[in-house]
Formats: C-alpha cells, structure tokens, sequence
C-alpha cells in the first residue's frame, strides 16, 4: 500500500512551500524530486515518476519552489531555489527517516547539484538527475557543469539522447572529468522532457517505467 500525503516544507525565512510525500510500504530509501523551470511538482512526468518509484519501494517527495509556489513564471535566484531544496531534504529526512537521494528535473536537479557543491545536503547519500541541463538549447558548452567536482557523493545523469540541452558528447566528457562518482543511464531517442518519436515503438509509460527501473537499480547499488 502507497500513501500519498501534503507534507508542507517549512523555509529559513518562515515561510514555507507545498510538497507531497509518497510513501509505500518497506521503503527502502526517499528521492528528493525538484521540478524544472518551468512546470510545479504536479507535472504529469513527476507525478508518474513517483508512483512507479513506489511500486520499486522507493518514496518520493515533491515540493515547490517559491516562485511556484508564488505562481511565478520567473525561476528563483540559485540562492534561493538551493535554500527550498536544502529544506526540503531536511523535511523528507524528518518524515521518513530513510536514506535520501536527491535532484530531480532539469533546474530543479541543478540547483540540487549546486546546493550540495556548496554544502553537504542532510542524509542525502547520492543525486540522480532527471535531464541535467548541461547548457542551453543550441549553446553546447559544459560551464554549467563546473561546480561539480565539488560534489563528493555518487551522481546519476539520466539523460536522453535527443536532449538539446545536455549534447551527449559533452555529457560523456564531463562524467569522465567527474571519474567513478559519476554513472549515467541514457534513454534512447528521449528529448529533454523524456518524450520519444512514435517510430521508437515506445510509450511514454513505457520510458518512465524504464527511468523508474534504472534510478531504482541505481538506489539499491548505493544503499549496498
């Protein structure tokens, strides 16, 4: 059985942002999921990902941004987007008291990536990125990559291979540069939103599912 429950996610300033927990019974560990820039944590994409990590026994907890929150189309300044996703850890720690993992969709796994380059996240043993957006679209360069080196826990890049904003090359450069912390799980023929063409014989049910397999597999090889 998979509880589903709000779980608010008090911030530094005293005020605070929404967030859901999905819970199923014996987890075995709980990712911490930011959104992108541009959609909350009730995107279609988020929300199937957190059902299949839980029939894999893994929980999930989704929470706003502030700008989202807000209803805000601008995303916050990195301070404060990486201020939310340090609550947020702290908040799925409190509740759960699993090992976390931590990162998410696009910004939302960036500024993730930032805020434990800058300091170590609570109980976060590992970040998984759910299209890390390496560069903008039609800007190849890597600089948005260069903070981490200063990340010491395990990292998995979950990067389609039609991702504008992540060009595969660059991808497999950096996560040489980044040596053995550094794993990577590409989805053939994805695009940066995980969708894949109609002549790829595949659904989208059946990418997430195939995300949801390799970033389990992955909880369960770092946990070992």
């Amino acid at each position: 059985m998979t509880q589903e429950r709000p779980l608010p996610v008090a911030l530094e300033d005293g005020s605070s942002v929404s967030a859901l927990l999905t819970l199923p019974r014996a987890s075995k560990a709980c990712y911490v999921m930011a959104h992108g820039a541009g959609a909350g944590m009730h995107h279609p994409f988020l929300h199937d990902m957190a059902q299949r990590l839980a029939e894999r026994r893994v929980a999930t907890l989704r929470f706003q941004f502030p700008s989202m929150e807000r209803g805000s189309k601008r995303p916050d300044a990195p301070a404060t987007a990486q201020a939310a996703v340090r609550a947020a850890c702290a908040a799925a720690a409190a509740a759960t008291g699993l090992p976390l993992v931590a990162g998410g969709k696009s910004f939302g796994g960036r500024m993730t990536s930032q805020a434990q380059a800058v300091s170590p996240l609570p109980q976060v043993a590992g970040l998984a990125f759910l299209g890390f957006p390496l560069h903008p679209a039609g800007q190849p360069a890597t600089a948005r990559g260069d903070h981490l080196a200063r990340v010491t826990v395990p990292m998995l890049f979950v990067q389609g291979t039609r991702d504008k904003l992540a060009d595969p090359a660059l991808i497999s450069g950096l996560l040489a540069s980044l040596g053995p912390k550094a794993g990577l799980l590409a989805v053939a023929d994805a695009d940066h939103g995980f969708q894949v063409p109609v002549r790829s014989g595949r659904t989208a049910s059946d990418v997430t599912a195939e995300v949801a397999d390799g970033l389990a597999a992955w909880v369960e090889r770092l946990l070992a």
